[in-house]
């Protein structure tokens, strides 16, 4: 039996549970299962995937969760510190026990895929879909053909949301499962919302998640968006993120990777109109054999638009990280700004890291550049800090800490930042208390 095989099997048998569905939502279906049969799996001879052996994903055996059970204590465990309007998916089925959407605005909905397919669902036809189609990749395909959970946000004209809307999406032990969840966000003209994505479980869990996520933003919209991935060291996450721009919209990305065994994410900006700005702050840690692969694209599509994109990796062990970013400046974009970096820091003689940096520039009248480096821990720089009482691991996390703070910074959630902070202090290859390295930095500048 082909590995495909396999999962339109199990999307047969689920098909055969669903009944009957609108028309256009079948088709869809129908599409994305015929399009995954088509391509199969990627491999490493695709260019966009050569550093990334997806057979760990393809071989899998995954059924369906058909409950959300988790316990409220369980939750509060693994569930970030916040204030915000939350919804909770557990193993991709949606859990109102764990959510919480109390004084909601009128002028903001928020609620999962299938509530808003049964209540209007040819509302939702339109906008899904329409970024990420089943031709974008395999995995597009296989979310489009199991697509019945996820999320939507819809946020009126002028509405500023004061609250962050938490999306979380926790993972259990137990038997393998996979779980295709879809995001669709419209941020209508001058709105402000701030948009989280958590993913999260139980320390033994080994399931896969394939999420697909489009977000469109009118005139003047603003989104800060934070994907926080700690999924357990099993797991295998996949996520698919296009982002349309109208004029004068911002759209701010903040990507944090900590866990998982197996990790791709895709991330596109359409800039569409003047004015357009896209920010990508991305971060991730990768230790013992962990795969943390990360693809963007910055499409400026019209003049007078602006991209600035701060990628740093920090691996340890036999971790291996990917970076491959691209910049595309249209015929005729003229006056555009696109900035691209991408930092890498290897604590480990054995990690490995494959960065691919690149310009794709149609105009002539631009301010474009794009770099890379790679590096180890600077000798001398520790030397300095033992010179001043900091033993040789105190040293190095300061350094760490340090290299990680330049994204960090960005993050305006302290919740976030202290939680990605903690994480990577308690991964470095000596652990030590991370307030100590507070005390010691200010020691430094005094």
């Amino acid at each position: 039996m082909s590995d495909t095989q396999t999962f339109l099997d199990t999307l047969k048998a689920r098909s055969q549970q669903r009944g009957v569905e609108p028309t256009w939502i079948a088709a869809r279906r129908q599409a994305g299962a015929a399009r995954f049969e088509a391509m199969g799996f990627p491999a490493r001879r695709d260019e966009e995937w050569k550093y990334t052996d997806v057979r760990t994903i393809a071989q899998g055996n995954f059924a369906l969760a058909e409950t959300a059970d988790f316990s409220q204590a369980q939750a509060a465990a693994l569930t970030l510190p916040l204030d915000a309007y939350r919804l909770t998916f557990v193993d991709g089925v949606f859990s109102a026990a764990l959510s919480d959407l109390e004084a909601l605005p009128s002028s903001v909905q928020v609620m999962p895929l299938s509530k808003a397919l049964s209540d209007n669902h040819e509302a939702v036809g339109g906008p899904l879909g329409r970024l990420t189609g089943v031709d974008f990749s395999p995995f597009a395909a296989l979310n489009t053909a199991f697509m019945e959970e996820g999320a939507v946000v819809r946020i009126a004209p002028g509405s500023v949301v004061e609250k962050p809307i938490l999306l979380q999406f926790l993972s259990r032990a137990g038997t393998p499962v996979m779980c295709h969840p879809r995001i669709l966000v419209e941020a209508a003209g001058r709105s402000e919302a701030t948009l989280i994505e958590h993913y999260i479980g139980e320390a033994d869990a080994a399931n896969f998640t394939n999420v697909v996520a489009e977000l469109m933003l009118d005139r003047g919209a603003i989104l800060n968006h934070y994907k926080l991935q700690e999924a357990p060291l099993g797991d295998l996450h996949v996520a698919s993120i296009h982002v349309e721009q109208g004029r004068d919209s911002r759209y701010s990305s903040y990507n944090l990777n900590l866990g998982g065994a197996l990790v791709r994410n895709d991330l596109i900006s359409d800039l569409n109109g003047q004015g357009a700005e896209t920010n990508f702050y991305g971060l991730f840690f990768g230790q013992g054999r962990q795969h943390v692969d990360n693809h963007t694209k910055v499409n400026h599509n019209a003049p007078l638009t602006f991209s600035n994109e701060n990628y740093k990796g920090i691996l340890d062990d036999r971790a291996h990280g990917v970076f491959n970013g691209k910049v595309y400046v249209k015929r005729d974009s003229q006056k555009i700004e696109g900035f691209q970096s991408n930092q890498n820091l290897l604590l480990s003689d054995r990690a490995h890291i494959d960065a691919k940096p690149e310009l794709e520039i149609y105009a002539d009248d631009v301010k474009c550049s794009h770099g890379t480096t790679t590096g180890q821990l600077d000798e001398d720089a520790i030397y300095a800090l033992r010179t001043r009482g900091i033993d040789k691991a105190t040293a190095r996390g300061l350094l760490t800490l340090a290299f990680a703070g330049e994204v960090l910074e960005q993050v305006a959630l302290d919740v976030i930042a202290e939680r990605v902070e903690l994480a990577v202090a308690g991964k470095l290859p000596e652990r030590f208390n991370l307030a100590g390295l507070v005390e010691a930095a200010a020691a430094l500048n005094d």
